[in-house]
């Protein structure tokens, strides 16, 4: 059965302690399967055009530089719930050095018991890089690429030794290893053909979202497209074809989503409720295993009335 997640918001008013936890708190309650948690260190003024999942060029949020740590945040919502799972959405794997990242989020899944699942992203906004990364922002797919391998070492091995271009070690320790095993899953954030590669090479799921703007996957023949391209990759790489699954990630639904795509096919998760449940119904059939949806709302009452309702209204009715 298909996995259905929401976005838990960590940046702009929701990001108020008490609304982002009763948020979480009553997600959970409502059976959701997961959460997800976006992450930004620092941004510029984003009023200036250039976030790749809209149409405009800006981002949702109405104050999205009011924003906590990803992993912080994620680790202080692990001890308010107990059951949900908890998504990096993505993890922007430059970041943060490779062995303080792997010890973090081994930490995460230790302190959650099992919940994590970790989102895998390049990155894409250079002021940021400029100001947060160490390694070169021309680089950082092939940074990513190496940090993940480091990662998979220091989870699994008892003498970890690994050395790359951007990271060495040897002679360390790390200890607890994640509860998971061999580690948390590993959701391959991207839509480019990178992001599939690197998904056939390391990933347990492929975890698009349909609306950037360069590699869009909004039309149901352009995601279905897409998965027999990512289909063909993994077995390119040597993996069987259908063991990479496939994730979903919902920016806007509904009335907030134009109803024609560029290429003359109706948008994904556009229209009435009866419209998005055949979507549910239709991705489902593609082989996608997870969803999750942003609900997008200004206040946290509004955001679990509509949680409640979607859930009642669409969810229960796949």
């Amino acid at each position: 059965m298909m996995k259905i997640g929401f976005n838990l918001p960590n940046s702009g008013p929701l990001s108020d302690v008490a609304a982002m936890t009763r948020i979480a708190v009553e997600g959970e309650a409502m059976g959701y399967d997961y959460l997800t948690v976006t992450d930004h260190v620092v941004l510029p003024d984003m009023k200036v055009p250039g976030y790749p999942y809209s149409e405009s060029g800006e981002f949702y949020e109405d104050a999205p530089t009011e924003r906590h740590e990803q992993l912080i945040g994620m680790a202080y919502i692990a001890a308010k719930t107990s059951r949900i799972r908890l998504v990096a959405a993505v993890l922007v794997v430059p970041h943060r050095p490779a062995v303080l990242a792997a010890k973090m989020l081994a930490t995460l899944d230790v302190l959650s018991g099992g919940r994590l699942t970790v989102g895998i992203g390049a990155g894409w906004l250079k002021t940021e890089f400029d100001a947060v990364v160490t390694t070169p922002y021309p680089e950082r797919g092939a940074v990513t690429d190496e940090y993940i391998d480091a990662f998979k070492v220091l989870w699994t091995e008892p003498s970890p030794k690994f050395a790359g271009r951007y990271t060495r070690f040897d002679n360390i320790v790390l200890e607890p290893k994640p509860v998971q095993r061999p580690h948390p899953p590993l959701w391959i954030g991207g839509e480019g053909p990178a992001a599939l590669r690197r998904a056939a090479r390391v990933g347990d799921a492929w975890y698009p979202i349909g609306s950037n703007n360069k590699h869009l996957y909004d039309t149901l023949p352009r995601l279905d497209a897409g998965i027999a391209k990512l289909r063909q990759t993994v077995a390119d790489a040597g993996r069987a074809p259908g063991s990479v699954e496939v994730a979903f990630r919902v920016k806007r639904y509904g009335a907030a989503v134009p109803s024609l795509a560029t290429d003359d096919n109706r948008r994904l998760f556009s229209g009435s409720e009866a419209e998005l449940i055949a979507d549910l119904r239709a991705l489902e059939g593609l082989g996608v295993t997870s969803i999750d949806i942003d609900f997008g709302r200004p206040t946290a009452d509004a955001v679990i009335a509509e949680m409640k309702r979607f859930r009642s209204a669409v969810i229960d009715k796949i």
